[in-house]
């Protein structure tokens, strides 16, 4: 497809959702006194709408592997992130309402930081260290005990394709902390929505969902570990073509 094509789609895109959130954002107001699991179906709509605008304008399909692998139970969900089409999609994939934990700077966005802040994240001050983390653990335990799944990026930030960031254990912490299993997750959404970048490319993005991985008698380490090798041997399997036949991912 030629990069002015490309430019016009993803423009179109671009706008569909600049209108859908503020649209979104003025609903948020007659959502506020809807029960908690009403108010976050509604307000997930959006995510929805934004997928599905992705997949019809810009040709941007998916697949999932290992949907069974998700329990019926608490969960924390530990992903690679390459783009913010995973931010968006997970909220309408899963069987469950998300936490995200993020910078609390996104809620003072206008309109997008609206709808976050009725959703129940936790918003943190990375500033704060160890007080951010402890934060985490506290409000992380609530949700999780509500029914609710914390999800988490290890990297902390989006990585380009075939790449890999220093997988942080902050979500290995809260799983020990609370006694949560832990799915990790491998994507390549980065080959359709590239990190930093305004054009969207058509293709197929592959959500590969791993087992659970216990907590249990495995210290934070140990458990981030084990996350790390799953999701970058998996990311091998789904994106062959990021990767030097020569780079296999080993466990340290």
């Amino acid at each position: 497809m030629s990069r002015p094509l490309l430019f016009i789609r993803s423009l179109l895109l671009a706008l569909l959702m600049v209108v859908a959130t503020i649209v979104w954002a003025i609903g948020c107001f007659s959502f506020v006194l809807l029960p908690y699991r009403q108010r976050y179906w509604m307000i997930t709509r959006w995510n929805v709408f934004v997928t599905l605008a992705a997949r019809h304008v810009c040709g941007i399909r998916w697949q999932i592997k290992g949907y069974d692998n998700l329990p019926d139970g608490p969960a924390i969900l530990l992903s690679k992130h390459q783009s913010a089409w995973e931010t968006i999609f997970y909220c309408w994939l899963m069987p469950r309402p998300l936490i995200f934990v993020f910078k609390k700077s996104l809620l003072y966005i206008p309109f997008f930081g609206w709808g976050l802040a009725m959703l129940r994240m936790i918003a943190i001050d990375r500033s704060k260290g160890s007080k951010a983390m402890a934060q985490v653990i506290q409000t992380g335990k609530r949700r999780l005990d509500d029914g609710q799944w914390v999800i988490m990026f290890p990297e902390g930030t989006r990585t380009r394709v075939g790449s890999q960031g220093k997988y942080k254990a902050g979500g290995a912490i809260l799983a020990i902390g609370t006694q949560t299993p832990v799915i990790p997750i491998a994507i390549n959404s980065g080959d359709c929505w590239p990190r930093n970048s305004f054009l969207k490319t058509p293709g197929m993005i592959t959500v590969s969902i791993g087992p659970p991985i216990s907590p249990e008698g495995l210290s934070a380490a140990e458990l981030n570990r084990r996350v790390e090798n799953w999701i970058e041997s998996e990311m091998r399997v789904i994106a062959p073509h990021a990767y030097a036949p020569s780079d296999k991912h080993r466990e340290s």
